[in-house]
């Protein structure tokens, strides 16, 4: 249970939510285990299957309290609202901003901002912790480039520019992507990026963690009321979720490539994990994949400080953080979307 910018999360998947007077009791195998006056909140999210009661759904639709249903796993199942108000609101003003190429420019620079400035402090960090097995004039040379493209990204005023941008700060980073996997380098490396079909197993795990993050941070969008399928930097593409593309950059190298090296490096996968199709497609295991779902959800739970927030959250609830800071700069409660910038 975590209350986070007016937001309860019941991170438990096996919490009961009720209604005793103006507060929502949490009961666990019958027994109360919390209880929370409803007057300060703005939203329940509750991760699990085991439901809520109808005089609870009733009270927050009339006071305007959304309830939003994930599953265990975090994929979004259904959001209850009363009569219609701010979300419609919301909404407009995210479709009239991804209409708008200087305005929707605004917000993508910070999405991309946050993405090279992350990578940037990954490669800083490696560079520090294991300084006789790499090379570290290499690592302090791009992560000077990548510093340069920041103050770009940072005055950059158009979509293409900018994706321009992104795209040179990608090579650079990708290029010592190899030299961060440290164990099993004969089994595990990474040349390029090959996505349909991933041709070797880092691309195959990578491919996998960027899904389930798109997974995630389209189920905290919708969580919020904002549409996950229109976007500022990724334009619509009929059943593409370009919100949740636009605001995972910020977390594609800092959550999910993090990740995928720490199942290498620490040889909790090995080439066993994969095999190979006629067309050379490399693919995971059923039981690989059971086994990276779960380490997964293990990650999830492991507790960080939110550069923004200043407050201890789960890396699970990143998404959600982001989702909201977003959700309050469309309604301009924030003069800017702060992006997750970690270090």
């Amino acid at each position: 249970m975590k209350k986070l910018l007016n937001t309860l999360y019941i991170t438990q998947s096996d919490v009961y939510l009720s209604l005793d007077g103006d507060n929502i009791v949490l009961q666990k195998d019958k027994e109360k285990i919390g209880r929370i006056p409803l007057h300060n909140l703005e939203t329940v999210v509750s991760f699990g299957y085991t439901g809520a009661s109808p005089a609870l759904m009733g009270y927050c639709a009339e006071k305007n309290i959304s309830i939003v249903f994930l599953t265990a796993s975090g994929r979004f199942l259904a959001r209850v609202i009363g009569k219609s108000k701010g979300n419609v609101i919301l909404r407009k003003k995210q479709y009239k901003i991804s209409e708008d190429e200087e305005l929707s420019t605004k917000i993508a620079r910070n999405f991309i901002t946050a993405k090279i400035y992350n990578n940037k402090w990954m490669l800083e960090r490696m560079k520090r912790d294991y300084p006789l097995r790499l090379n570290v004039n290499q690592f302090k040379e791009t992560s000077r480039h990548l510093s340069s493209i920041i103050q770009e990204v940072r005055l950059c005023k158009e979509l293409e520019r900018l994706r321009g941008l992104e795209g040179q700060a990608a090579i650079s980073y990708n290029r010592l992507f190899n030299e961060m996997i440290l164990q099993q380098k004969e089994d595990f490396f990474f040349y390029s990026r090959s996505r349909r079909p991933p041709l070797d197993n880092v691309n195959a795990m990578l491919s996998f963690a960027y899904t389930l993050l798109a997974n995630d941070m389209a189920s905290a969008l919708e969580g919020v009321g904002l549409d996950a399928y229109v976007g500022f930097l990724h334009r619509d593409r009929p059943g593409r979720i370009s919100l949740a593309l636009d605001v995972m950059e910020e977390l594609r190298g800092v959550y999910a490539d993090r990740f995928v090296l720490s199942l290498i490096n620490k040889k909790i996968f090995n080439k066993d994990d994969f095999y190979k199709k006629e067309n050379g497609a490399i693919l995971m295991t059923d039981e690989a994949r059971k086994k990276f779902l779960s380490a997964w959800q293990n990650k999830k739970q492991e507790k960080i400080t939110h550069p923004y927030l200043g407050e201890k959250i789960q890396w699970g609830l990143v998404p959600h953080a982001q989702s909201l800071l977003l959700a309050r700069y469309l309604r301009e409660d924030l003069d800017e979307y702060p992006p997750f910038l970690w270090k």
